[in-house]
């Protein structure tokens, strides 16, 4: 029976997630940096150019729906390269960073993750 119960879950999830295009590659499927070869694919989206999220969703606020980690090149540690995160639907900002989803040391925020939201 929980196994059925799972199996449930999954579909339901799944009906509920919507593709987007990546924010990390802007799309194109192909790493940005070309950090290992120009014909890389994007770690991300895996060289599809789409992700799938799951509503509600808000910009991130930590990169900046960039889907890049402020300052690097490598993928954004809050959004995992999306450029979007998964917010609660009663979701309010986040006092301690007011949003912005740092910290004082550039860091992401502890209280909200760096989703400027909480």
């Amino acid at each position: 029976m929980a196994k059925k119960t799972n199996e449930t879950a999954k579909k339901t999830v799944a009906a509920k997630a919507t593709e987007i295009k990546c924010a990390f590659c802007k799309g194109i499927g192909k790493d940005p940096f070309e950090l290992l070869s120009p014909l890389s694919n994007c770690q991300v989206c895996l060289g599809r150019g789409k992700v799938k999220i799951i509503p509600p969703t808000a910009k991130c606020a930590f990169c900046n729906g960039t889907g890049i980690y402020p300052d690097q090149r490598i993928t954004c540690t809050v959004c995992g390269g999306k450029g979007v995160v998964t917010i609660p639907k009663d979701a309010k900002t986040c006092t301690e960073c007011k949003g912005s989803g740092q910290a004082p040391d550039s860091l992401p925020c502890l209280n909200c993750r760096g989703k400027g939201v909480v």
